[in-house]
């Protein structure tokens, strides 16, 4: 008898086609090694590896590539109930290049590629229900039936009183103009209880810069807890918790990177597991203390992510995260629990205002 999930991931699955150099273009690039990929595919191993039973939602080709990853969603923990296979599209490939450490360029072949098209028919109902948090990411919007089936299943997840996360993901490649892309991210923000966005979404769903002026707007429209993703700066808050409205920087362990493709991924799961493991239930984490404890631990599982070329073989473990953490003198608790409150970085103001 399968463990119910805790976590249910839906989105796009699919081989990342790897720089065999780093420093240089796409078009550069002499060769290209496939690796198992996809925002929320690669969220489902982050959070299985760290401890969490965690099932995924979305559908490959029959083709060598789609064997590939539902084998490697299985070896790695993931509940596989959810996966579709599709006999008339190929499984999607994202070349990808890194022209620094920080940075990647990305072509998708995908017109469409088999993750578009899982339909909401195919969905598992029951394996919905039983989710804790359901998170999916706007590459699942791009067309249908994808569209209408990520939809289906927020309602069905939402029905069984599931946190809701959404990361937006932007790839402009696969959209037909970013007004279409702007007008289907903002149609899902009031679904998300959870938004995670990095500093170049937050321009075009704000027109912001700063964290501090545009995630205030981006909680105004339905979220309850806004993430800003800021690289090797570190990471910004923005909720409306038990104490009031918060918002709050937490910086990044300073790490060598390597490869960041995948950090965002790992950073987000390991937000989620702490999230959900709450005995009190997630939004009880809205507190300063907690907040801070929790993306201090998400920090250290991106930071870990990024010293390894590739997004799966780079996601490390729970005793992994803890035995980093007491390297760089952090203490925290094992599993979320509410403690003593301390000085935290946060900043305080009333919603919708720069505090």
């Amino acid at each position: 008898m399968k463990t119910s999930p805790v976590i249910v991931a839906m989105g796009e699955i699919l081989v990342d086609m790897f720089p065999a150099e780093l420093g240089k273009k796409l078009a550069e690039v002499s060769a290209f090694h496939p690796k198992p990929g996809g925002g929320p595919a690669n969220l489902a191993v982050a959070a299985a590896r760290l401890g969490t039973p965690c099932a995924f939602v979305g559908k490959v080709g029959e083709d060598a590539f789609g064997d590939l990853l539902v084998n490697t969603m299985e070896e790695q923990g993931v509940d596989t109930r959810g996966m579709r296979r599709d006999k008339q599209a190929r499984t999607t490939l994202a070349f990808i290049a890194m022209p620094d450490e920080n940075h990647a360029e990305f072509i998708f072949y995908r017109n469409p590629g088999a993750d578009l098209r899982i339909r909401p028919d195919e969905l598992d109902a029951e394996l919905l229900a039983t989710a804790k948090a359901f998170h999916f990411g706007s590459l699942s919007l791009v067309d249908e039936p994808a569209r209408s089936a990520t939809a289906a299943a927020i309602r069905m997840a939402k029905d069984a009183g599931a946190l809701v996360s959404f990361d937006v993901n932007y790839r402009p490649s696969l959209w037909e103009s970013p007004q279409q892309a702007l007008a289907e991210i903002e149609r899902f923000l009031p679904e998300a209880d959870l938004l995670k966005v990095n500093e170049g979404e937050l321009k075009l769903l704000t027109g912001y810069d700063d964290p501090a002026d545009g995630a205030p707007v981006l909680l105004s429209r339905g979220p309850e807890l806004v993430v800003v993703t800021l690289g090797t700066r570190g990471s910004d808050f923005c909720c409306a918790g038990a104490q009031g409205h918060l918002q709050g920087h937490v910086p990044a362990f300073p790490v060598e990177t390597v490869d960041a493709v995948g950090c965002g991924d790992a950073f987000l799961a390991s937000l989620l597991t702490r999230l959900v493991a709450a005995p009190g239930g997630w939004r009880t984490r809205l507190t300063e203390a907690a907040l801070r404890e929790d993306f201090r631990y998400a920090s250290a599982t991106g930071a870990i992510t990024a010293m390894t070329q590739g997004v799966i073989p780079a996601l490390p473990t729970r005793q992994q995260v803890e035995a980093f953490l007491r390297d760089h003198g952090e203490n925290l608790t094992t599993e979320p629990t509410e403690g003593a409150e301390r000085t935290t970085e946060i900043k305080q103001g009333k919603s919708g205002e720069k505090a």
